[in-house]
């Protein structure tokens, strides 16, 4: 089955707390995973971050909101119980409990309503009751759908510029990604070879022990198989078996499946992982704003 939302775990953890003893919030996201049938592809499935469960994630955060409606008090370190409060809303045998649901206690309404100064009014009016996220969930969707629109704008303005250009772009990306040493001795590298199919030569690494082949198109129209062959002749023609070959277009089905049966290792990148590539490694991108996710440090607060 699907991964439940927050929301959804709401109800269940809260009955989980039923008997008022104390629970752990490390045993409590085992329970309900068992619970809710979930698939161990499903357990392992990642935040956008990959620095959390996605499940473990909704949990925790389902802890969180129905705490801050004294549903539920932690009691040590990834420890809670229930409260008075929670009980009681037990006993009028809810379907569900959601954000709606705990609106009906003043201490969540003024947690909910708290903002920084400069909001504006109704701002904390987020999007997590109408889509189900969890606030890290809306932040790093709200984060890919800016890098998407960014990508967009990174290749078409890659297209924009001239051959010559777009050689310069690629040596500092490959060397802003660890490969070929410096930058002036990447640019003496590429271009160096003028053979047919191969565009210029990298060095893997700062010693040299290794060399990468390139090819680099600056096309519209997507990259077939035979382009494809013809890079990967000229690799066997030098005796290499490493290659990336880089464009701004795509590669069409069979171009790919093509480099995934040869012995050569050949890499491909189109349009999309290229503006991805350049985002992630700052090149022609500068940064705006940046946000950071924090959460409390037990071990400080610990007095053992």
């Amino acid at each position: 089955m699907a991964i439940p939302d927050f929301q959804s775990l709401m109800l269940p953890l809260l009955k989980l707390a039923s008997d008022g003893n104390e629970k752990s919030i490390r045993d409590s996201v085992e329970l309900l995973a068992k619970q809710f049938s979930l698939s161990e592809q499903e357990r392992r499935e990642l935040l956008p971050s990959g620095q959390q469960a996605r499940f473990d994630n909704r949990v925790h955060w389902a802890r969180s909101f129905l705490k801050q409606a004294l549903l539920l008090e932690n009691t040590k370190r990834g420890h809670f119980r229930i409260t008075k409060r929670g009980r009681q809303l037990l006993a009028e045998n809810p379907k569900s409990v959601n954000m709606k649901t705990l609106e009906r206690y003043p201490e969540y309404v003024e947690f909910r309503e708290r903002r920084t100064e400069g909001d504006e009014e109704g701002s904390n009016s987020t999007p997590l009751v109408q889509e189900g996220r969890t606030p890290e969930e809306s932040l790093e969707q709200s984060h890919k759908t800016l890098t998407e629109a960014l990508a967009a704008e990174v290749i078409q303005r890659v297209k924009d510029c001239s051959p010559a250009f777009f050689e310069k772009l690629v040596v500092e990306l490959l060397v802003k990604m660890g490969y070929g040493g410096t930058q002036q001795e990447a640019g003496k590298a590429i271009g160096r070879s003028g053979d047919e199919g191969i565009d210029g030569i990298i060095n893997e690494d700062r010693l040299g022990l290794d060399a990468i082949y390139i090819q680099a198109k600056k096309w519209e129209s997507p990259v077939g198989r035979p382009e494809i062959m013809k890079f990967v002749g000229a690799l066997q023609g030098k005796r290499a078996h490493k290659g990336v070959f880089i464009t701004t277009s795509s590669f069409t089905r069979e171009a790919q499946e093509y480099t995934s049966n040869i012995s050569d290792k050949v890499v491909l990148i189109d349009g999309r992982a290229l503006a991805l590539l350049m985002i992630e490694n700052n090149v022609g991108i500068s940064s705006v704003k940046a946000f950071e996710i924090k959460r409390i440090d037990s071990d400080y607060f610990s007095e053992e």
